[in-house]
């Protein structure tokens, strides 16, 4: 398989999101912001898998912006 920065770079992304939640949640007790944040940080990566397999460019261009 081919490197791809941009999966690479999200998934670095991601990792670093829950770490950040873990420390926010379990040290200084704040849930409400920490878990929107996780939910945000790592939905990235599933919105930039969909769009490696879109259906045709302007269906590519459609899902990147979403990203």
């Amino acid at each position: 398989m081919k490197p791809n920065i941009i999966r690479d770079k999200n998934f670095d992304f991601a990792i670093d999101i829950v770490n950040l939640y873990k420390e926010l949640a379990f040290k200084k007790n704040e849930y409400v912001m920490s878990r929107q944040l996780l939910k945000f940080g790592t939905s990235i990566g599933a919105n930039v898998m969909e769009a490696e397999f879109a259906q045709s460019k302007s269906d590519f261009i459609n899902k990147c912006r979403l990203v």
